[in-house]
């Protein structure tokens, strides 16, 4: 798909909703206002953005849980405010306030996600199937960190979804790090796209703080899954600014992460990347800048005041959903 300039100001204000609302559940939370825990996506949203801008609203997607998903749902058509609300543990968030990030939003193709590492990869070959069943030319994205790479549900599926080419795109977000371990000690490789050759698909590594580069690899694996010729792989090497989660000690093994390694990655921060390239090649002017930020505060500011504002749910829906039959 070839970009013009609305599509790229599309993928620079997306990228900027994604951290700008990830900055203020941060925020929230540690007001005491998010009942749930939070995985913070930020310095990876380029990730989400540039594989998910331009899906098909009957695209599937498993969303990454960095962000819980912000960067992978909000460009895919989900609504911050629902998502905002289902943190502060309001009914009006995407599971009705009582599943945290497990959101879901069926008319966006998104259908909630596991607290299980790996659970994403079989689900998805469900969806896979679903989907070549249903001959409409829909693609299942699953999205999946480092640290799920070496569970044994990842090969299972993709050994099945390539067995009957099903229409998936695995995206791998290589953050380098799993909750505390660093993928260079627990992955005997450089690149997990190489698992790719093993199971006869396509593995591509790309430059994941490069939106554009993320857009171009998954349009092409997109089309391919469309056009019948099965899944591919792709791995987008990117970084996270903060800890695994929000309170838990930011390491690498039992050490602080190098602080000097988090400021050289900042330095190639993916918004400010693509918003320089933007005002280089005249698509931004620094006006545009300031009114698209403008914007997006907006966005988030109402999304807080929605979700504030919201009922908590009805204290009798939890035994039901618990014990239905």
């Amino acid at each position: 798909m070839k970009l013009g300039k609305k599509e790229l100001i599309m993928l620079y204000t997306n990228l900027l909703r994604a951290r700008r609302a990830d900055e203020r559940i941060v925020k929230a939370l540690q007001e005491g206002k998010v009942v749930s825990f939070y995985h913070s996506g930020q310095g990876s949203e380029a990730v989400g953005v540039g594989a998910c801008s331009f899906l098909r609203n009957d695209d599937y997607l498993y969303p990454h849980h960095r962000g819980h998903g912000l960067a992978y749902i909000l460009p895919k058509g989900a609504s911050m405010k629902a998502h905002m609300a289902e943190h502060f543990g309001r009914a009006t968030g995407m599971a009705g306030g009582v599943a945290g990030f497990h959101g879901v939003d069926p008319e966006h193709g998104i259908f909630g996600g596991g607290g299980t590492i790996g659970s994403q990869f079989p689900v998805s070959a469900g969806w896979g199937l679903g989907a070549k069943k249903n001959n409409r030319g829909q693609v299942v994205l699953c999205c999946f960190g480092d640290g799920s790479s070496n569970r044994g549900t990842l090969h299972e599926a993709m050994n099945l979804a390539a067995v009957w080419k099903l229409p998936i795109v695995w995206i791998c977000e290589n953050n380098l790090y799993a909750q505390f371990m660093p993928i260079k000690d627990a992955y005997p490789r450089e690149d997990i796209a190489d698992l790719a050759h093993g199971y006869n698909m396509p593995g591509v590594v790309v430059d994941g703080q490069d939106v554009i580069a993320v857009h171009e690899a998954v349009s092409a694996a997109v089309e391919r899954a469309r056009n019948g010729a099965g899944p591919s792989l792709i791995e987008c090497k990117t970084y996270r600014y903060r800890s695994h989660s929000e309170g838990s000690a930011d390491i690498a093994h039992a050490e602080p992460r190098p602080a000097e390694e988090i400021e050289a990655w900042k330095k190639r921060d993916p918004i400010k990347l693509f918003q320089e390239h933007l005002l280089k090649e005249g698509i931004l002017t620094t006006a545009d800048v300031e009114r698209i930020e403008k914007e997006v505060m907006a966005e988030v500011d109402e999304a807080e005041k929605f979700a504030l504002e919201s009922p908590r749910p009805d204290p009798s829906i939890l035994p039901k959903l618990l014990y239905q039959e």
